[in-house]
Order: structure tokens, then sequence, then C-alpha cells
């Protein structure tokens, strides 16, 4: 096809893009979007683009992607890694083993870490693109499974900005399966009537006078159109007459069933049996099958344009032909080919055989289903839970049986919920309801749509999805899974803050409680406490904080139940607990799955206040990329106004501001007041770093109403004596103290949490009291060893409290707070802190610690991440699969560090880390 030519301009888009960067110019994206309706030459387009790469000197690797292979986890991954075959041998052994188990190359012991697999895509692709430049193309993305876009989406996103690898995707919808929906997208517009006229005229055989003008009106601009209108209407016997529009589409596809049609019986059955098989079938054993590519049945169909011959290769004439022959062939012949392919893979490729023997079968068949379950299995070991989800669903229609049909469902459900796409997991969950009188089976299906809503931005719509079920469940004596349900709801309560939705919590407890079940297991007995501690804190039961050191220590080896307990201790204020927990269950947890789990996501908070800020951020890194690869955008706000608070606190302001920016566009502030609250934190804590405490003020209002009710009941109290302290500078003091004055009645029923919050309001009170009355409220708050146990909030009390003893010109006295004040936070890297405390020890007379601050904290967090591990002797791809990065992003962080740090050799870097951050992670 010549479409390339009058689609120069695209085409010269696409070479710029591609081409790696001249030195000093600015890199571009490793990802780029062709779109196209069928037939605007798309496929040409990127073959043109990958031709000339090539020529240059670069490699390119290929999928083409075909409709049936959506149903086969990393078909498409493994078509483009299969001519690298060596160099992913040569991957470190954790790699290659989630590639060789992803491919069925290898019988993992347990589905392999997706983000493991990621990781190795991107060593893979990394080390590829510095020998050469390289060049990774999906054609008709639309096809292509989820599992590789996703792993593809991943490497694409930590590809380094100056890494000559580029991902070239085309696709008819835009944005397959959202992997390129924030990346460059060049979208193939029809042709003018002027490019159609030139493409027209390049045509073997060039229509005139009338047809001429119906076929540049029927194509509507389409390439591929033009191109067969022309052919068919210069084949007919006689002028065609006058006919009503058809969209493109429809119009090629009759063409080409006409020409089906039109082919010898022997050449036609050699056509089918073509189109019937797939790319990921096995070429050898297709060609085996298949007539030899030279035999004289194929001529036919190669002077009609549905086959090519060339280079030793036998093609469709175009992706188009191919679906259109499949269609438009006899249902006998497709059924018959796939029956013979089934039978050909029975030995040799059991997914292959699944594939074609459920294609193969009309009606129900028990034996069939099987086949298609036992296929489900494998592709959710090898974390395809797309893939299995699509044949446990194909398994259900094709069973006999009722009840096992509702169990298929159930299943393909459960396995939808871990790819993350919600309107699968409801189409999934609304045929199983559909299709069962058992209300306990309805109402799980029911539950597992409410639990990925969960991590959703709808919290309204997923807290109502929870609680039908977990009251179905409750009301069908099942407290177990009603326990489950309202444990998600109570999630969902923590994300949404909205205090309805505890009452709703609050009055189903009880029923699920009152009727347990004869042999109640414990984990039902802690998911009751866990409900009510989450969803209402200060109404926590008494007995589970003493508890939870045991049931951690019990629970060793199970990761989900630690993460439990982690959340449980940080909400009840037992943060040094909190944080050895969420360690313990990291540790054990060695794959954290598809997706983020319940509250995990609170243990960035946990050592943030623990003092382990590099930790923290770790830990928002490590969310957000689980998030955003399941496309989780209420995940990705919770990790991003996490560390959005981070930067505010080491004083980058502008980088506050922009992750906290980016948090608050993913949600709805009214559905997600834990976002609010974060977020609003974050940008005023940013503001007081600045000195601007009116607009600090204006941000940290947002956190309480007039009578000191939190807009989150348990995320907005400490930010309390800030919203103080930025009051008493902005002139707002008599509206802070009413703020103030209404946590303070509130303590009485704060329960477990009164310790802590007894100490910020005693903090806040000391700044906008009558200044000879604030020194007791300054010593009362410091007494609290809740206070003590969070190093920034001490330090920061401590340096205010010494800021108010030297204005008093108690200078000795005011040494001491401020010494402390300011080891802390220059350990901690909080900037403007640690400089406002080490102005004030100047004033005081006092020695202070280096005015700069130390040369690690200047390093980026990530840096910061890569220089400790690789201090520990970790190689580069060790750290880069520890931090989901490529080796070369690894190393030129590396580079850029050593000048910081004021080395040369990888050999100094323990040294100098062991001294530069001893105390670093205070705590």
């Amino acid at each position: 096809m010549d479409d390339d030519v009058v689609r120069d301009a695209e085409l010269r888009t696409l070479l710029a893009a591609v081409r790696p960067p001249r030195p000093g110019t600015h890199p571009k994206g490793p990802l780029l979007t062709v779109v196209g309706a069928p037939g605007s030459g798309k496929t040409t387009l990127v073959e043109a683009v990958a031709d000339r790469f090539a020529a240059d000197g670069g490699r390119v690797l290929r999928a083409h992607s075909s409709h049936s292979e959506s149903d086969l986890a990393f078909s498409g991954l493994h078509q483009l890694l299969r001519p690298v075959r060596k160099d992913m041998d040569a991957l470190p052994p954790r790699q290659r083993e989630a590639l060789h188990a992803a491919f069925g190359l290898a019988e993992p012991s347990r589905a392999p870490d997706p983000m493991l697999i990621g990781i190795a895509a991107l060593t893979l692709l990394s080390e590829l693109g510095a020998r050469q430049p390289l060049l990774v193309v999906v054609d008709d993305a639309q096809w292509a499974d989820r599992a590789s876009l996703d792993t593809l989406s991943f490497a694409a996103r930590r590809l380094a900005a100056d890494e000559s690898v580029t991902l070239l995707v085309a696709t008819r919808d835009g944005t397959p399966r959202d992997i390129t929906a924030r990346e460059a997208t060049l979208e193939l517009v029809p042709l003018d009537r002027s490019a159609a006229v030139r493409l027209l005229d390049l045509q073997p055989q060039v229509p005139t006078g009338f047809v001429r003008a119906r076929v540049l009106d029927q194509a509507e601009g389409n390439p591929l159109a033009l191109v067969e209108l022309a052919r068919a209407t210069a084949a007919a016997d006689a002028e065609p007459g006058p006919e009503g529009p058809l969209p493109v589409t429809d119009r090629l596809e009759r063409l080409y069933a006409d020409r089906l049609a039109a082919l010898p019986d022997a050449t036609r059955r050699a056509v089918v049996r073509l189109a019937a098989a797939d790319t990921e079938d096995p070429a050898y054993a297709v060609r085996s099958w298949l007539p030899d590519i030279a035999d004289p049945v194929w001529t036919p169909a190669e002077e009609a344009g549905l086959v090519r011959r060339g280079g030793g290769r036998l093609r469709h004439g175009h992706p188009l032909s191919r679906l259109a022959t499949y269609q438009a062939a006899p249902a006998q012949e497709r059924r018959a080919a796939h029956l013979e392919l089934a039978e050909l893979f029975r030995e040799q490729d059991p997914d292959r055989h699944a594939w074609h023997l459920a294609a193969a079968t009309s009606g129900s068949s028990a034996r069939v289903s099987a086949v298609l379950e036992a296929g489900a299995e494998r592709a959710r070991q090898r974390s395809g839970y797309e893939a299995a989800a699509h044949m446990l669903e194909r398994a259900a229609e094709r069973h006999p049986d009722r009840g096992e049909r509702t169990r298929l469902l159930a299943a393909a459900t459960r396995a939808a919920v871990l790819t993350g796409r919600l309107d699968t997991v409801e189409r999934l969950a609304a045929r199983t309801r559909a299709g069962t009188d058992d209300p306990t089976a309805a109402a799980l299906a029911a539950l597992e749509v409410g639990r990925l809503m969960a991590l959703t931005v709808s919290h309204s719509a997923a807290f109502g999805q929870l609680m039908r079920p977990a009251a179905a469940l409750a009301d069908s004596g099942a407290p177990g899974a009603a326990l489950e349900a309202l444990a998600a709801a109570a999630v969902v309560r923590f994300y949404s803050g909205d205090a309805g939705q505890l009452y709703e919590i609050e009055r189903l407890l009880p029923r699920i409680s009152a009727h347990p079940a004869p042999a109640s297991s414990e984990r039902d007995r802690l998911l009751a406490d866990w409900v009510e501690t989450v969803a209402h804190p200060e109404a926590a039961p008494a007995h589970l904080a003493p508890r939870l050191p045991a049931l951690a220590a019990a629970a060793r080896e199970e990761p989900q139940t630690l993460t439990l307990l982690a959340v449980a201790a940080w909400l009840l204020d037992e943060t040094e607990s909190a944080a050895r927990t969420f360690d313990d269950a990291f540790a054990s947890w060695r794959s954290q799955g598809p997706l983020p789990d319940g509250l995990g996501g609170v243990a960035a908070l946990a050592y943030l206040e623990q003092g382990r800020w590099a930790r923290a951020q770790s830990a928002c890194a490590d969310l957000e990329a689980v998030a955003s690869r399941a496309g989780l955008d209420h995940a990705v706000a919770c990790a991003a106004s996490t560390d959005a608070l981070l930067h505010a606190l080491r004083g980058d302001a502008a980088g506050a501001r922009a992750r906290a920016g980016h948090a608050l566009s993913l949600v709805d502030p009214h559905e997600s007041r834990s976002v609010l609250v974060l977020a609003h934190r974050a940008l005023g804590t940013a503001a007081t770093a600045e000195g601007d405490h009116a607009t600090a003020y204006q941000h940290y209002r947002v956190l309480f109403d007039d009578h000191g009710n939190p807009a989150h009941y348990h995320l907005a109290h400490p930010a309390l004596p800030e919203l103080a302290a930025a009051a008493a500078r902005a002139g707002h003091r008599d509206e802070a103290a009413r703020i103030v004055d209404g946590v303070a009645e509130s303590l009485a029923d704060a329960g477990a949490l009164a310790p802590r919050r007894s100490a910020l309001v005693q903090l806040s009170r000391a700044v906008l009291v009558p200044v000879d009355e604030a020194e007791r409220h300054f010593v009362t708050a410091l007494d609290q060893p809740a206070l003590g146990r969070r190093p920034f909030e001490r330090a920061r009390a401590q340096l205010a409290y010494g800021e108010w003893l030297r204005r008093r010109r108690r200078i000795a006295d005011a040494r001491r707070p401020l010494v402390e004040a300011e080891a802390v936070l220059r350990r901690l890297g909080a900037r403007p802190w640690a400089a406002r405390a080490q102005a004030e020890l100047r004033a005081a007379g006092a020695h202070s610690g280096p005015t700069e601050p130390d040369a690690f904290v200047t390093l980026t967090a990530q840096q910061q991440q890569i220089v400790r591990l690789a201090a520990l002797g970790l190689t580069n791809r060790e750290v880069a699969e520890k931090l989901y990065l490529s080796p070369r992003t690894v190393g030129s962080h590396l580079y850029r560090a050593f000048p910081k740090l004021g080395i040369t050799a990888r050999a100094q870097l323990r040294d100098v880390v062991d001294a530069l951050t001893a105390d670093t992670d205070v705590g």
C-alpha cells in the first residue's frame, strides 16, 4: 500500500520522535501512540518508521497483536522478546525466573510478582538500548493482552529520559487499556481530498468519471478503502449503480467476503485455515499444517489481495482482511480449522490447545469447560489475571451445570478484581448474580465489586456496594464474609471521612457480632475489632492495643494480617509498633500483589511520624507504582499527597505544590477527605516553610470547621499546632482559639488518642494565649511521651519553646531545647526548620550545626535511596530491581550524586553514607 507517500508529514513526525535526542537537545518521552481507524494506514506508517529506524542502525522489536491474543497473558510481551531470548537468559535470576514463569517457560512455585516482571522487561529494554537505539513496536494494540500492555507501560514510565528506547504503539481506539492516556499521540485523520486524489492516482488501474467520484466520496479519506474500492471497481464487469453509503469497515469486510467466496474451494479452505491460526501459535507447527508457501493453491488468494508471499513468509494482505475472512468463512469451516489446531497443540502447548478447542466447540461441554479452567489456572500462576478471568468466563459459558457456571463466574470475578478493571468486575458480578438463586453467592459477587471500588475515587458508591452484601451475608449466616465486607467498608470510611458511613458501620457491626458462627475464627474476632478501630479509633476496643505485639508475633508469616495490625497500631497512635509491624509485613510479603492492599498506604505516614522519611518516601513510590499500574487514581492520590507533605517538610515547596496539586486533581475532595486533608496540610507546610503565614493559614483552615470539628477524623489533628502558629502570625488568633477550644472539648471522648491530641492542643494554645501564659502549655506538651515518639513533632515543639524563651531573654534556658531541636531537624532534613533553629542558636550565642544541610540531604529522595543501597554493595541491577528503575537510571543518579558527596569511586560510598546518615532515620 502506498499511503505512506501521502502521509509524509506524519512519517516525518514519527521519525523525529523515535530518533535518539542529539546532545544538548531536550529528551523526548519514551512512549508514542499512533491512533487511526481500520485502514487509515497505521500499520504501513509504523512499518515504514521501523524500516527507516533499522536502516539507520537501530534495533526493532515488533509485536503484531490479534483479537485472540487478548485471552493469553503476556503473549504480546513474549512475541516482542522472543528474538532476544539470549539476553533474557542473562537477566538477574529473580527477573529471569519471573519472565520465564510469565511466558510459561518454567513452572512457578508461586504467582510471579507483576512488578518484578515489569522490572525484568525494563532492565532488558534498558540494556538493549544501551548497546544500540531500540524501537519497540506494538501494532493493533487494541487487541493486545492487558498483562503485556501493563508491563510495557510500567517500563516506559521508568525509562530515563536520555535512554535510547522508544515504545511505538499503534491502535484503533486511542488509549488501549489506558496505557497511553498521558502520552503523546499522533492521530491519523482521514486524508483530505487532494491527498486522497494523489493516492488514487497511484493505483494500477485508476477509476475515472462517475466511478472515480464515487470511490473518493465513499472512501471518506480512508487509505485502505481508496485502494480496495479502486481494485473492486476495476474488477467489476460493469459500472456499478448508485448505492447508499456504508461505514468504511463494513464495506471493506463485504469486499473481502466477496473475494473469499470467489476463491476455489481448496484455496478458500487454506485461507480460512490461515485466518484461524494466530500469531502466538508456534510458527513451525502452523507451517507444517498449512500448504507450503510455494504451493499454487495460494496464487488465487494472492491475486485477490487476501494473502501476501515474500521473504519466505506467508501473511494476510492486511489485518482487516484476516478479520473479514474469518468472519465471512462458513462456521463449519472455522470450527474444523480450530479443531485441527487444537489437536495439533494437544501435547505441545496446552494453552493453545484450550483456546482452539473452545473456538471449535458450539454449545455446552463439561470437558471443554475443564480445559479452559485449567488454562485459567496457568494464566493466574503467571499473574495473567485478565486472561484468567476471561478464560473462566468462557469456561462458565461452556459448562452445562448451572451451579458450576455460578462457581466459575464467581472465580472469574475474583480474578478480574486483580486486574483493577472495575467495568469487567461489575459485568462479571452481574452475570454471577443473574445466574444464581443463592443469596450468598450473589452477595459475594457484589462484595468483589465493592472491594475494587474501595480503591477508586467513587467512595459513596463503593460504600453502598459493600454495605449491601455485608448485610446480606450477615443475614444468611456468613459472619466471616460479612466482616470482610464490613472491613472493606471501613477502609472507604477512612478514605472518605464521612460521618454518615460511620453510623452505618456501627449499626451493622453488632448484628454480625451477635450471631457468631459456631467456630468463630481468631481472624473474625480481629476483623470485628479492626472495623471498629478504623471506622472510629476514639472508640476502639480497649483490649486491642495491648494485644497488638503478641498478635503481630503470631502472624509473622502472614503479611495481610500484619498489615491489618500495623494499620490498627498507627490509628491508635502506637507509631513505633506500627512502623515495626509494617517492616515485618513488607519483609514477609515478597510479592506485593497486583493491587494496593487496603490501608497499607498509611505505612508512609507511620514512617513519616517515626522520623524515617527516606523509608516513607520509598513507601509512597511503591504504592504509586502499584496503583498507577492498575489505574487506581485514589490510591495514586493518597501516595502523592503524602509525598507532597514529605517534600514540604524538607523545604521543597515547589515539589510539594506540584504533588499536592496532582493528588487533588485525581479526586473529588467531598468524596475523599483523606486526600483533601493531606494535600492541604502539605500546602500549608510548604507555605510555612516559605514564611507565607497568611497562605499557610488558609490551607490549614480547610482542616477544621468553626467549632473545631476536623475535616477528617484522624488526619487533621496533627496540623493543629501549625494552624495556631500560622494564625498567630497572620492575625487570626481569635478564630484559631475557637477551633483549638473545640478540639479540647472533644478530648474527653478521644479514648486512646487523648494523650497525643492533648499535647497538640497544649502546643496550639502556647502560641495563642497571652505571652506570659505560654510556658505552662509548652512544658505540659513536651512532658507528654506521645510527643516524644514523633521526632519532628517534638523537635518543632522544642523549637517553638526555645524561640519563646529567647525572646523572653532567658538565653541559658533556650539553648537546650534549641540544640536538641536543631540536631533532630538537621538529621531529618527538615531544612527550613533546621535553619530557624540554627538562627536562634546563633542569636543565643550557642554553637549550632553547619548552616548548610548535610551533603546527603542535598540529594533527591530517589538519589538517597540509590546511594544507601549501593553503599550496601548492591549492583546497579540489584538496586534497579528494588526501586523499580532501569539500571541505567540508577547509574545516572549515582553519577550525579558522587560530586555532591565529594567522592569519585563507588568503594567510597559505605564510609561516606555511614558518616552522613548515622542518625538520618530518627526514632
